[in-house]
């Protein structure tokens, strides 16, 4: 992905998101260099969260939206103290 097609979604965009699908449609876009230790671990917590916020109104997709927000957590957690 370039860093143009990136530039193409927002956080804000990301705090609209209601459904699974345009989670993993935005989300990726979003995401830092994987040399930036720090912006990876902030965007794997906002990721978290946009899932936690997705798994409460996507509700056919509840289970998985949860999966989806302990994945980013767990990724968020890996990167403590780099």
């Amino acid at each position: 992905m370039t860093v143009a097609a990136r530039r193409e979604a927002t956080w804000a965009q990301a705090e609209r998101i209601v459904r699974l699908s345009e989670a993993h449609e935005v989300l990726p876009r979003l995401m830092p260099d994987k040399k930036d230790l720090t912006g990876l671990r902030r965007f794997h917590e906002k990721s978290a969260a946009v899932y936690r916020r997705v798994a409460d109104l996507d509700r056919g997709h509840h289970h998985e939206a949860l999966y989806w927000a302990d994945r980013e957590d767990r990724l968020a957690r890996g990167l403590d103290g780099h």
